[in-house]
Parts: C-alpha cells; structure tokens; sequence
C-alpha cells in the first residue's frame, strides 16, 4: 500500500476520531432478545435491533434451521441457475407471494440485493424512475444501476403535490416507476400509498414499496404497510427482507407478477451472478411467516408496547418522532452528540444507536429507538427513565 494513499486514509478516520463521528462495534456474546450480552458491558437491554417479533432467537424458527442444516448442508456454493436452487427456496418464495397477496416472488441473500437486481431489470431506455427523497441506500443504489439511459427524478419526502409535479413532467417517458420505501427507516413514518396508488393511477405509473421495516410490524397481521391501508395487492411490486422481523438472520425477496418474477430469473445480475440464498436461512424464514401467521396477537402486542415507549417519552417532556412504526426516533442535532448519547446509554445498560452524517442530513442526527415484541413492559419503563436522564445530562 502507497505511503500517501495510507497517510491520507490514516487521516479521513483520525479527523472521524476527533469529531467524535467515529464508529465502534459492539460484539454480542448471546442471541439476540430483548436482553443480550455485550463484550465489556455485560447484559443490556437492546432497544436497536430490527428483531420487531422477537423471533430472532424463537425455539420453532431455530429448530427449522437445525433441520434444514441437517437436510441440505451449508450450501450449493453456485448462483441459482447454475446449481444454486433448491426445493426450498421454491417453498419460501411461494409462501412470501401468499402472504403479500401477491402472483409470485423471487428470493436473495438481502433487500439491498432485492432492490439492486429488480429497478435495473425492469425499466430501461425511454423509461422513468421516480423515488422519494428519503428513501433507503438500497433503492438509490438500485436507481443509480439502472442503464444511463433512464431518467431518474426525486420527490420531496411524502410530498404527494411534488409528486404529481414530476408525474406530470414525466409524460414523455413509457415506463414510470414510482418507488418509496414503506416504512422509512430513520424518520419511522409510514409512506401515502393510497394517494401514491391514485396517482400512478392518473398518470399510468407503475409502483413499488420496499416492506423491510413494514413486513411483520405494520397492518393488523403484520403484512406490512398495504395492509394497514387495506390495499393488498394494489401495488405491482414489494420488495422486503427476511433479515428484520421474520427472524433476522438474513435474505430479501421480490414479490410482484410472474412475469416481473420471471424477468429477474432471466437477467437481474445478483441473481445471475451471486450464490442463492443459504438454504437454512430459507427454512427460517419460511419458519418465521408460519409463526406470525399462527400467532398474529404478537403484532397487537408490538404495537400496544411501542405506543406505551412513545406515550412514557412524550410524557417526561421528551418529542419523539410522530409514527405508526415500531421505529421512534428522537431529534438530537448534532452526529457528535447523538453518537456520546448512545454510549452514555449502554453505560447504563441501554443499547441503542446514534444516527448521523451521512446516513441522515447534518443537523439531523438522532437516537433511533425501535420496540421489539421481546421487551418487558419493565424494560420499558427502564429505558423511559435512562433516555430521559441522558438526554437531560447531554
């Protein structure tokens, strides 16, 4: 490695140190629940994983890994139509189309896979892309590999008049994909699909929501943020994740038409050119969609214990952010601050994360709270007071 290529990447991470924006991992030592151990900081309560069920370490999703393990070994080490499918992703795909009410679905090793392999598939010259201002890394990556002949516009966050604007600019083009995430990630609130659905509507756009934050968490059964506003099946394509709710070990899935679905078989590139999806991380997540189909209370109780958090913040003067998620952010300013809150917390037994730059706008940075199912109601009142004796200390 060069002297001065060393000295000046030595340098970008002293001046990260210095601004107090360096990051530092955590190492777990125990599953994941509503409590875990830290190295150095023993048993803390997590209120930062995206584990929303609380099945990341469920004994049913567990034991189907063991056995898929046990069935088909590590892996077939190959891209899926080489040598890399096996019954069971056939399964999963068909249960993940099932229960978004969709035609059909196709599996990956993640969202960010999902969204890079389907925006590029599916739209090309003389087409479109109109994405939210806020949505996630994965879509704007997915956006940013389509051909250089698409044109791509963005829409101030939510704004449906802004919308329709571009919408209205974007006359010219065949193919207009309108994209948003469906529950957005950093802010926690929940995207206009019905007005997004009546203009694509208007002006002969087709639409796609990613669930990630959604799946399992959002709507009376979990099925995700068309469920809540009671429109399964009203959007052409979902793209979601089994890595947060369904169980958190890992994999994305696209579900949409067959002839989408088909259309990604035949050229979206990770699944051209990437290893499938292990096959006991399939078993789990299939596991995971059965549990939550038998036992939909845990997404009541979800929700009866984000809105207790929420009320107990509101309540010791603190403003979280307005959401129908089980995401509660709190506005702190500054990357610095919300960085040294965060581990003034897990001081305290409190594991939870700063947000800054660049992953939200300077200015902005934020303690990014989210409820799983797993807490305690005493663990909640814990983290009520330790987030209120920080934030008033800070």
């Amino acid at each position: 490695m060069g002297k001065a290529f060393n000295e000046r990447i030595s340098g970008q991470l002293e001046e990260m140190k210095n601004a107090g924006k360096y990051k530092v991992y955590q190492y777990l030592k125990t599953p994941m629940s509503n409590k875990a151990e830290l190295e150095k900081f023993n048993e803390v309560i997590v209120l930062c994983s995206n584990n929303y069920l609380g099945l990341s370490n469920n004994p049913e999703v567990i034991e189907a890994g063991k056995k898929a393990l046990d069935k088909y070994g590590v892996g077939a080490a190959s891209v899926r139509f080489i040598c890399g499918t096996y019954d069971i992703h056939r399964e999963l795909e068909k249960k993940t189309a099932e229960f978004l009410g969709m035609e059909a679905s196709l599996s990956y090793t993640s969202c960010w896979n999902a969204n890079t392999a389907v925006i590029p598939a599916i739209v090309g010259e003389g087409d479109c892309i109109i994405s939210d201002e806020l949505n996630h890394a994965s879509i704007i990556d997915g956006c940013r590999l389509a051909s250089k002949k698409v044109k791509r516009f963005v829409y101030k966050h939510s704004d449906m008049d802004d919308l329709e604007k571009v919408l209205s600019e974007a006359g010219e083009y065949q193919t207009k994909l309108i994209i948003t995430d469906g529950v957005f990630s950093m802010e926690g609130d929940i995207a206009n699909l019905p007005d997004i659905k009546k203009l694509a509507d208007k002006y002969d756009a087709i639409t796609m929501v990613d669930e990630s934050h959604a799946t399992g968490v959002v709507g009376k059964t979990g099925r995700g943020t068309l469920e809540f506003y009671d429109m399964m099946g009203q959007f052409d394509i979902i793209t979601g994740t089994y890595g947060k709710a369904l169980g958190g070990a890992g994999g994305g899935f696209v579900a949409s038409s067959q002839a989408v679905i088909d259309l990604c078989i035949q050229s979206s590139r990770p699944s051209l050119f990437s290893n499938s999806l292990p096959p006991v991380i399939a078993a789990m997540a299939m596991e995971a969609i059965k549990y939550l189909d038998a036992h939909p209370s845990m997404v009541d109780s979800l929700h009866k214990k984000t809105e207790y958090l929420r009320n107990g913040l509101k309540k010791e003067g603190l403003n979280p952010l307005d959401g129908e998620s089980a995401i509660v952010p709190i506005i702190v300013g500054e990357t610095a601050k919300a960085i040294s809150m965060a581990r003034a917390m897990l001081d305290k037994g409190l594991y939870v994360t700063g947000f800054g730059y660049p992953v939200v706008p300077e200015g902005t940075a934020r303690i990014r709270i989210q409820v799983s199912e797993a807490l305690t109601y005493e663990d909640l009142d814990y983290s009520i007071k330790v987030v209120k004796e920080i934030y008033e200390n800070s």
